[in-house]
């Protein structure tokens, strides 16, 4: 299987195209941006196919991030997504960043809680709790980093990975065991194409996971008047 990954959600603007028959990522970019996603991605995922020596014709499916991240850097991803696989006629399928940013340690030791955090802003983390073998302890939320440091530490020794980990670290109830804290910005693009070729494909296209409602709201005192 061909896999074409996309991740634009965080703070990185990520393509690579894994070929699960030879286990091999045949081509991958990366580039570190909290802005600019949709400048740059599609001359980015043309790269990544050059550098593959493939058409998108040849792709057995498409994978990308759902989220939660930027609300503007998940519409750039899955607009993209959609947009190849609409036009491939290839299916596209969805995956979450707190999947995605616990992945690698779940495979490292799947003994131990990983709890993937991602700073929300104002006090908050996107949280997600994955216990052994992977199996989803605390579903996908957002909440107080201090309420997300007590739930990720009953569930005994954990790993915390994300832009939130620190948050969540510095909030860590006394006298739980102190975390391991891998800060990463941005999923690992590999992980994301992995998780794309495993995943189950739905009946319909990937939907972004907000988690939360939009920062900005209409400013209706700055409107015109109607005459």
């Amino acid at each position: 299987m061909r896999v074409l990954a996309i991740d634009t959600a965080l703070e990185a603007c990520s393509a690579a195209l894994l070929d699960t028959e030879s286990g091999l990522t045949l081509s991958r970019q990366s580039r570190p941006m909290t802005r600019g996603h949709a400048e740059a991605l599609m001359p980015l995922i043309s790269d990544v196919m050059i550098q593959s020596e493939l058409d998108f014709a040849q792709l057995d499916r498409v994978a990308v991030t759902t989220g939660p991240g930027s609300f503007t850097g998940l519409r750039v991803g899955l607009s993209a997504a959609r947009g190849i696989g609409l036009a491939a006629g290839k299916p596209v399928v969805g995956l979450t960043t707190l999947a995605a940013l616990a992945a690698p340690f779940i495979a490292a030791d799947d003994t131990i809680a990983v709890a993937a955090a991602i700073d929300a802003r104002h006090g908050h983390v996107y949280l997600q709790v994955f216990g052994p073998a992977g199996r989803t302890l605390i579903s996908p939320r957002i909440a107080p980093v201090a309420d997300a440091a007590r739930a990720a530490a009953g569930s005994g020794p954990v790993r915390l990975v994300g832009s939130g980990a620190s948050m969540m670290a510095s909030a860590w109830p006394k006298g739980a065991a102190t975390p391991s804290v891998d800060e990463r910005r941005a999923a690992d693009i590999d992980w994301v194409a992995r998780l794309g070729a495993a995943a189950t494909e739905g009946q319909s296209a990937p939907k972004p996971l907000y988690l939360r409602a939009p920062d900005a709201r209409p400013q209706s005192a700055s409107q015109l008047p109607r005459r």
